[in-house]
């Protein structure tokens, strides 16, 4: 996956840490309506033979909510402030093509930062130590997710194919830059996504601007890439953005 154009696009997806399952006494609230802007994600397994990697099995024993989009500029800005104010310091104070669009140009650092702001701002319990850098699983804040609870999330209940629609791609279904390779990208016409090319750098899309997984996530693909929570891992960057030809 070739590095995204503009600079560091990351963006941010939040899961609710403290609805899943039977870390914590807030367990019953899993079976009621998700909080707003989330999802619930059911426990399970998926497994199958994915085109290009071959048998996989992804297990997630328990539920929890998660940001139906990627945390858009509006929701970053509401949150940044708050945090400016009590206490907390970044690295970057994001940007984002409007307040609709995804916030892009932060770092892990300061992602994990602002989901520590926004469990406090929301009475929660922030899941990192920002000493440290770990996370508590147990605790009732927002935490990004992990790799594996990523790529759980982000196949939307299919298995065994490439995309959560199936094994073929189009602008019809995702904001990425469409190549002559790989095989499996069928759109017409190659280059940028022709409705968001516009404005200057990045041509990132409106948050939810594409159909939802079966889970009822968006932009699982393309758009902007999406933070982990396994930096000690060395791949914490997971799904693609505007400018990948090979999501």
């Amino acid at each position: 996956m070739k590095q995204c154009a503009w600079g560091m696009a990351a963006g941010l997806v939040c899961l609710l840490a403290g609805c899943d399952g039977p870390r914590n006494s807030v367990v019953a609230t899993v079976t009621n309506a998700p909080p707003p802007s989330m999802v619930l994600i059911p426990a399970g397994i998926n497994s199958g033979t994915d085109p290009d990697f071959g048998p996989y099995s992804l297990k997630n024993p328990t539920a929890f909510y998660m940001d139906a989009t990627e945390v858009t500029k509006a929701k970053w800005d509401e949150v940044y402030a708050w945090a400016v104010t009590n206490g907390y310091s970044f690295d970057n104070v994001g940007s984002g093509k409007a307040t609709n669009y995804p916030v892009h140009t932060v770092n892990w650092y300061d992602v994990v930062k602002w989901c520590n702001a926004r469990s406090e701002k929301e009475g929660k319990t922030p899941c990192y130590n920002l000493s440290t850098w770990a996370c508590n699983f147990a605790a009732n804040g927002y935490r990004l997710p992990t790799e594996a609870e990523w790529e759980y999330v982000a196949r939307g209940g299919l298995s065994g194919r490439r995309f959560p629609w199936g094994d073929t791609i189009t602008h019809s279904q995702a904001n990425y830059y469409s190549a002559s390779w790989p095989s499996y990208d069928t759109n017409p016409t190659r280059g940028c996504h022709p409705t968001y090319a516009t404005g200057g750098h990045p041509y990132t899309s409106p948050a939810g601007a594409f159909a939802a997984n079966g889970y009822g996530l968006y932009d699982m693909a393309g758009n902007v890439w999406e933070w982990c929570n396994d930096l000690s891992a060395g791949r914490s960057i997971r799904g693609g953005c505007w400018d990948d030809s090979n999501e």
